[in-house]
């Protein structure tokens, strides 16, 4: 590929910037990918972040000159041209996306195969959010492949289609009870149930305004986007300023969306205070508790359960995918609600239902975690000796109340490095965050100790981090630097 020399970005083609994508440059952020959308720079990945730029270059052409069968020069679309262009532009900012070839096996999480290009080698895992090893609990498995067994593999399709699998009915049961809601809803993903939840409950609601929390996940900014509502942010857990949003909103519907666990920075939303200012400004609340559900309460219910708040919630999100192992998402809330979701929202009436075994085996899980604290109460003492060794070894640990343990690296090609040595070298898998998962600047390694990870494990992991700390350097050359 040929790069001609940055210029001025006041010389940027706006009328082609937003029909494809061109490199802008951003002081202290460097290149990106990015489109000139609704009047202002954003990245082209998400259309979210505003860029400031100082130089842009052209992306590589996406029309090429083709023969055709008379050897008369003729224009023809070359499509994959514009793919690989959006891929360039991914290396450019040192965000594609690597993942390993893993195995698990089964009775000894959290260790794994990896399928590497040099044959299989014994790993540790150490970025799961499997946190509790529900996916590995030998009941758990059991009652999959005794459902299956007795029920088959699929659900048939659709609910709508299909009718509800008994099994289904029963998680749901399971789900309502945990939260103490009157009804709860399954789907095919956390991801799911936060897009379809948000954009079909903000649509029946007239003139809905909807507050989400700054640091919301992608899932919800996107159910968001697709309510068509009028949306404000809110400071992430700034009360004060959610506090005069709401107070400048008046009378009109409102819809406050946040998490419980924020599992980027691994910290917790003030759940009571939202309460409050939404029931002062008559507003419903919905709660992603994904990173929380089977992890903390009495019962597994999540932060609200363990703060005592969760009859105040309005909506509760959640996982199956997480802390109880298997697959799924649901909301959990009134009845009325419930139904108007399920009657409502295409990602739920177009998509084919859980399997009947992995629902039955999501239920194991949650009834399990309901009735047992062993699992809790061992992953948060894993989680403080991580936390402890870590900081005894001077890595730059971000403070955290949660079992989320960030390392701060602050750049994605060494973020990348690290990680790949880690592997390499030491047979230690931890994926690496980077832009658009966190701003750039705040790459950072996320560690997720489990109850299963050994004194030994962590020792291991300690040592490894340390030398890798100090064999990749902290200031890698960059991949192009802007002309003056």
């Amino acid at each position: 590929m040929s790069w001609s020399r940055p210029r001025s970005i006041a010389s940027a083609p706006f009328e082609l910037a937003a029909k494809e994508p061109i490199l802008l440059f951003c002081a202290g952020s460097g290149w990106h990918s990015a489109r000139w959308f609704e009047g202002k720079w954003v990245d082209s990945a998400t259309l979210l972040q505003e860029l400031v730029p100082t130089h842009w270059m052209p992306s590589p052409p996406s029309i090429v000159p083709l023969r055709t069968s008379h050897q008369e020069t003729s224009t023809r679309v070359n499509y994959q041209r514009f793919f690989q262009t959006a891929l360039d532009g991914l290396v450019t900012e040192q965000r594609y996306r690597i993942f390993a070839d893993l195995e698990r096996v089964a009775g000894k999480f959290p260790r794994a195969i990896w399928h590497s290009p040099q044959g299989k080698r014994d790993i540790v895992v150490w970025c799961s959010n499997d946190y509790l090893g529900m996916g590995q609990n030998p009941d758990v498995v059991e009652v999959m492949a005794s459902t299956a067994r007795a029920l088959g593999t699929g659900a048939g399709g659709t609910r709508n289609i299909s009718g509800n699998s008994h099994p289904v009915v029963e998680l749901e049961r399971e789900l309502a009870d945990l939260h103490g809601k009157e009804a709860a809803l399954v789907f095919t993903s956390g991801y799911i149930s936060n897009q379809a939840g948000i954009s079909t409950i903000a649509k029946l609601i007239p003139d809905c305004l909807i507050l989400s929390d700054a640091n919301n996940h992608n899932s919800m900014i996107e159910g968001i986007r697709q309510s068509g509502c009028e949306r404000l942010i809110f400071r992430h857990n700034d009360l004060d300023h959610l506090g005069r949003l709401l107070c400048e909103a008046g009378s009109r519907p409102k819809l406050v969306v946040f998490e419980s666990v924020y599992s980027m920075d691994g910290d917790v939303s003030p759940i009571g205070g939202i309460c409050d200012l939404a029931e002062r400004h008559d507003a419903l609340t919905y709660l992603d508790e994904v990173h929380a559900v089977g992890m903390y309460g009495t019962r597994g219910g999540g932060i609200a359960e363990r703060e005592g708040v969760m009859d105040r919630i309005d909506i509760i999100e959640g996982t199956l995918g997480k802390a109880f192992g298997v697959l799924g998402g649901y909301i959990a809330a009134s009845r009325r609600i419930v139904d108007a979701v399920r009657s409502f929202a295409p990602g739920f009436i177009f998509t084919t239902a859980l399997p009947p075994a992995v629902a039955a085996a999501a239920a194991a899980s949650v009834r399990h975690l309901k009735g047992s604290s062993t699992e809790r109460n061992e992953h948060q003492r894993t989680v403080e000796k991580v936390k402890a060794a870590l900081k005894n070894a001077g890595l730059p640990l971000m403070d955290s109340d949660t079992h989320i343990v960030p390392v701060m690296v602050g750049d994605a090609q060494r973020c990348r490095a690290l990680t790949d040595r880690l592997l390499e070298k030491h047979d230690i898998y931890i994926q690496p965050i980077n832009y658009p998962t966190v701003s750039k600047g705040t790459e950072r390694l996320r560690i997720t100790p489990t109850p299963f990870h050994t004194d030994a494990d962590i020792v291991h992991l300690t040592r490894a981090l340390h030398e890798c700390w100090q064999a990749v350097p902290a200031d890698p050359v960059p991949f192009l630097q802007a002309a003056e």
